[in-house]
């Protein structure tokens, strides 16, 4: 099932929106000081060709310690990506978003839309793994938070 999503999602604006982020990599990677943007748009990049099992979540979420790039430096690098770049490539999501909702068939992808509309604004910082690593990640922090 996951496949024929991706298919439809890529034919039908997933493609589209993969080279805006791609492009914004591109740009981001031009000047020096912007190679972790670039990494992380082009992670994202092609997380919008295929999102359907996979997800975007917090490094620290993750892997349970923290990195430069989710601590004071990242959130700095998230301010600066946003209001360079993340504002428009969200925009162009929740435009999509809306498109999508249109429809009762589009509502997947309209949901995707905005999740990936959530990650324009902040990306430093996440990682995208599959929905079964991002559950196993929420269930060790969940045990450890209990004990």
């Amino acid at each position: 099932m996951r496949t024929i999503l991706n298919i439809i999602w890529f034919v039908c604006g997933g493609f589209v929106m993969g080279l805006g982020w791609w492009l914004a990599g591109l740009l981001a990677a031009i000047s020096i000081i912007g190679i972790p943007w670039a990494r992380a748009c082009f992670m994202f990049g092609n997380f919008c060709f295929r999102p359907f099992g996979r997800e975007a979540i917090d490094r620290r979420e993750l892997t349970g310690r923290g990195d430069l790039g989710t601590g004071a430096l990242g959130f700095v690098g998230n301010v600066v990506w946003f209001l360079l770049a993340g504002v428009w490539l969200a925009i162009g999501h929740i435009g999509s978003a809306v498109a999508c909702f249109a429809t009762i068939i589009g509502i997947p992808f309209g949901i995707q839309h905005v999740k990936l509309a959530l990650c324009a604004l902040a990306p430093v910082g996440k990682t995208v793994v599959t929905g079964e690593e991002a559950a196993a990640a929420r269930r060790r922090n969940a045990t450890y938070t209990r004990l």
